[in-house]
């Protein structure tokens, strides 16, 4: 049974598989035990090791004391709804009916996860980039369809606009797009949405939209949600967290937006997976989503440092880097001190100088892992000092 842009599709596959179609332990389990066996500083993990602003987390603790433990609304309690509606509109002109067009989720992860079984059945297609964010590959596998992918090329890591609508057909469902982009921090420009937007129109299919990375742009750039450009937001879910954004990963509270009909279908999946989201967490990111301009600017100016501080070390060290327009991470090339096999490198890593890193080939289907092969991820969203440490150990390579 289907309807315009199959909203009304049912059935569902099995099988979980990774990026590289094995269920096997990811490389980011591997490398964590690793940083931990060897007191690595860990940059492979996109996580901060600093906690977010102190009257967020006490409203964290007050909620737990006045005895919001139990059961929150399904969809999310009224002031986060109400919350993520105004900071829609507030930085991007988006207006949303926070009772019919908002869903909180358990992290972003979740909403991913609910949208692509809602949204998909069995013999679809999904689009995204490569390298891509490694849920992708197992979520869209545990649907049952099929994950088609466009290569986003070193050092720009920008894609051919020729090879985007090529991986387009009627047999795409959704085109799940990641901007700020996971693991590269490329930013995606102007044209490409306005393509994919076309795109999706022509092939009657879905936008999917992860950004949770929305605040965290360098040298002045602003983010640009996909949904604002025209004829996107009829077909367009929103993704976005207060993980990131507030140094509260461990909260997993995110949400995602979009028109009723879709949503709806979205919180029919959402129910059977983790039902509700943390009840004492939400009160704090309803408070946190109306922070002045200034924590969101401080925020990314902070970040920007760091970047610029492991770069210049990493430079340093030998390494050719692409330096990301956004997010946590940064990509460089370990070809010029004779290292081809960036796993292999990351391997030996922890135990040679005490630093972790992720190979991007992580985030690539096995048969494109070679494009790939001398690339590694590493993660500057930790403490100064951290970095500072880890760029020392980086100059005895």
């Amino acid at each position: 049974m289907t309807t315009t842009f199959g909203w009304q599709r049912a059935s569902h596959g099995a099988g979980l598989l990774g990026a590289h179609g094995a269920l096997t332990p990811s490389i980011f389990a591997e490398m964590s035990a690793l940083s931990v066996a060897s007191g690595a500083l860990n940059l492979g993990q996109g996580f901060p090791d600093e906690d977010g602003p102190a009257e967020i987390l006490e409203l964290a603790r007050t909620a737990i004391a006045e005895g919001h433990n139990q059961y929150p609304p399904g969809i999310g309690i009224p002031a986060l709804r109400a919350a993520i509606a105004t900071h829609q509109e507030r930085f991007y002109g988006l207006r949303l009916d926070p009772d019919r067009e908002i869903l909180v989720t358990t992290g972003a992860t979740e909403a991913l996860a609910a949208s692509i079984l809602a949204l998909t059945e069995p013999g679809d297609e999904v689009v995204t980039f490569e390298p891509f964010y490694d849920a992708y590959g197992g979520l869209i596998s545990l649907a049952g369809a099929r994950h088609v992918t466009v290569p986003l090329e070193w050092p720009a890591f920008a894609p051919d606009p020729e090879r985007l609508r090529a991986a387009i057909s009627d047999r795409t469902r959704i085109i799940l797009l990641n901007t700020p982009h996971n693991p590269t921090g490329a930013v995606t420009d102007r044209a490409t949405l306005e393509l994919i937007v076309e795109l999706a129109h022509r092939h009657d299919a879905l936008i999917l939209t992860d950004e949770v990375y929305e605040h965290l742009l360098f040298d002045g750039r602003r983010h640009e949600p996909i949904a604002t450009l025209p004829g996107a937001a009829e077909r367009t879910i929103t993704i976005s967290s207060g993980g990131k954004t507030f140094n509260t990963t461990g909260w997993k509270i995110g949400w995602l937006s979009g028109p009723a009909t879709l949503v709806a279908r979205v919180t029919a999946v959402k129910q059977f997976l983790s039902y509700v989201s943390g009840a004492p967490f939400q009160p704090a990111i309803a408070a946190a989503l109306a922070l002045p301009d200034s924590y969101f600017l401080t925020l990314a100016s902070d970040l920007q440092a760091k970047r610029d501080l492991l770069a210049a070390g990493l430079t340093a060290a030998g390494f050719t880097v692409s330096l990301p327009a956004a997010g946590y991470f940064i990509v460089a090339d370990a070809a010029p001190l004779g290292h081809g096999d960036a796993t292999a490198l990351a391997r030996a890593l922890p135990g040679q100088i005490g630093v972790t890193a992720i190979p991007v080939g992580a985030f690539v289907h096995a048969e494109n892992a070679p494009r790939y092969g001398s690339l590694l991820r590493f993660a500057f969203s930790k403490r100064p000092e951290v970095l500072h440490e880890a760029v020392s150990r980086l100059a005895s390579l």
